[in-house]
């Protein structure tokens, strides 16, 4: 019970003082870690696992869609798009059961976290204004 409560604390600690960009970062791993979870559920038909994990990476696509300002930059309507479209599939994934389509959208969000990655660390070398540790 002291380790979890530590965990938690500790976890708290690292949202309340990450910079925006290390905060994308760190939603984008949980939903790579969510559709990850969700794929070996799907692959041991553990159909209620794979719905909870699913539906909290919709949750989390859907709080990227929602956070996002798409005129503010170059490629802002696509990337909407591209959420939009993310958000879609892991709902046909999930009331499907379908895990090629999973494993699909794993590809797309680890592609996609990676790519936020590298900017967030080319970010931080141009400016020293981030912090990347996990």
């Amino acid at each position: 019970m002291m380790k979890t409560n530590a965990r938690a604390a500790y976890l708290d600690a690292s949202v309340a003082t990450a910079s925006p960009a290390r905060l994308l970062v760190m939603l984008l791993d949980r939903l790579v870690l969510d559709v990850q979870r969700g794929l070996e559920a799907q692959r041991q038909s553990d159909h209620e696992e794979t719905h909870r994990h699913l539906t909290h990476a919709q949750d989390i696509v859907l709080e990227l869609a929602t956070s996002l300002r798409p005129e503010e930059f170059r490629g802002g309507y696509d990337l909407a798009a591209l959420y939009g479209f993310l958000h879609r599939q892991l709902v046909m994934a999930n009331v499907r059961k379908d895990a090629a389509m999973t494993d699909e959208v794993l590809t797309l969000v680890t592609d996609l976290c990676d790519t936020w990655r590298q900017v967030a660390v080319q970010s931080y070398a141009g400016t020293g204004a981030l912090e990347l540790g996990a």
